[in-house]
Parts: structure tokens; C-alpha cells; sequence
């Protein structure tokens, strides 16, 4: 074999050992800056918005659903002290459910998502309102979108019996999708008595229900009382169909 093709091989596997070695530096500094960016997401989150504990808090298994695949969602069971109260043990939850996936490959609501209020009308239906971000930085898409608005709906309905649908808002907004693709526009069903449930066990998307609008409702606020606050945002007027 010629000298020169001797050479050139020569400086070819040592260009691929290095890049090997390379890739296998570069993969652990990534997993260093995801330790670190969770840690520090942690520490954001104990002061933005610190754990919620009740009088009535006893340990309790709870189903928590996190992604399983595009689309998807399935559920976790793990330990948490939760309320007696619907309000807060909802609130508990959905702390749980943002703060706490097992794997960051099991998000489905950004790291960064507050919970600003949580209400519970006489009729069961709910009103959960999440800051911006979690609009603002839900990749666009039918799938996350989809596997968001999922991992809320199927872990206060496995959770929650009292609740019989769902409304979400973001920072005291109704917004027409969550971003760009699942409307949010209807109400979403949780254990309803004569209905099907929210969602079938594959994880497929959910289907708000047809809800009333009132065109120029006010926003609801946690200074205001639970059931006026959230029903000044559901209040009837003309339906809309979901999208």
C-alpha cells in the first residue's frame, strides 16, 4: 500500500477517535448543564411559588400524568401530601405535576409555569388559571400542545373527584388556543356523571366541550371571590364551537 494512503488513513482514524472522544465530552456537558438548569429551576420555583401545605394534608398515592411518547401521556404513581381541600389539593397537584417529572424527557409544562389561581364553582366546574409561560413556551405544535393540556386534565381528574370539567386560563385570559394549535376556548371534561371520560387510555387529544362566551368578560383575578371571579370569565353568551 502506498505511503500516502498509509498516511491518510492514519490521520482519518485519529480524526474519528478524537471526534468520538469529543462527542462523549460534549454529551456529559450537556447532561452537567441539565442537572444544573433543573437545579436552578428548582430554586426559582421554591421562591416563585413555594409548597403549598394545609392543615389537612395527609400522604396519599397519587396519579400523575407525564409524557409517554409524541402525543401521550401515562400515568406515575408517587407519594404526596395532599389537602382534603379540592382547591388546594388541585393546586398540590399541579405543583407536582410541573415540578416534578422524572425524567426532563417526561415534561409536559414548562419548568417556568405558575399556577396563579385555582377555583371551583358550585357545579364542579373548575378554573385553573396559569401564568404566561405556559403559553409562551409550549412548543407549538397538535402533539405538546396535545400532551399539555392532557397531563392537566387526566391528573386532576384521576385526582380530584369533585371536579366535573375544566377551564384554563392564562394569567387571567381566556386565550382561543394554548399555542396555535388546542382550543382553549371550551371547557374540558373531568368526572362528569353521564359522560365519556376526558380522554381515552392512548393519551389522545382531549376535545373541549362546546362552552358559552361572553365577548369582553373580565378577567378573573385571585383578589376576587372564587365563584364571582370565574364566573364572570364563563358567563353565557353566544357558543362557540371548538376548533
Amino acid at each position: 500500500m502506498p505511503r500516502n494512503i498509509k498516511l491518510a488513513i492514519g490521520i482519518l482514524a485519529i480524526a474519528v477517535i478524537a471526534g468520538l472522544l469529543s462527542l462523549g465530552g460534549l454529551r456529559r456537558h450537556m447532561q452537567g448543564l441539565q442537572v444544573n438548569q433543573s437545579t436552578e429551576e428548582q430554586a426559582r420555583r421554591a421562591v416563585l411559588e413555594p409548597p403549598i401545605s394545609t392543615p389537612t394534608d395527609r400522604p396519599a398515592e397519587a396519579e400523575i400524568f407525564w409524557a409517554a411518547g409524541p402525543g401521550k401521556v401515562a400515568s406515575t404513581a408517587i407519594e404526596l401530601p395532599l389537602s382534603a381541600d379540592p382547591v388546594e389539593r388541585s393546586r398540590q397537584l399541579l405543583q407536582a405535576l410541573i415540578a416534578n417529572p422524572p425524567t426532563p424527557e417526561e415534561r409536559t409544562l414548562p419548568a417556568s409555569t405558575t399556577v396563579l389561581g385555582f377555583y371551583i364553582l358550585s357545579d364542579g366546574t373548575a378554573v385553573a388559571d396559569f401564568s404566561d409561560s405556559l403559553a409562551a413556551e409550549t412548543p407549538s405544535g397538535i402533539l405538546s400542545e396535545s400532551v399539555a393540556v392532557n397531563s392537566i386534565v387526566r391528573t386532576l381528574a384521576a385526582n380530584v373527584p369533585q371536579l366535573r370539567r375544566l377551564k384554563i386560563l392564562i394569567h387571567g385570559q381566556e386565550v382561543d388556543t394554548l399555542a396555535g394549535h388546542v382550543d382553549l376556548t371550551g371547557f374540558f371534561d373531568l368526572n362528569p356523571a353521564s359522560t365519556q371520560p376526558a380522554s381515552d387510555a392512548s393519551g389522545a387529544t382531549v376535545q373541549p366541550q362546546q362552552q358559552t362566551r361572553a365577548s369582553g368578560a373580565a378577567p378573573v383575578t385571585p383578589s376576587a371571590s372564587q365563584q364571582t371571579a370565574a364566573a364572570g370569565k364563563i358567563a353565557t353568551g353566544s357558543a362557540k364551537a371548538p376548533k
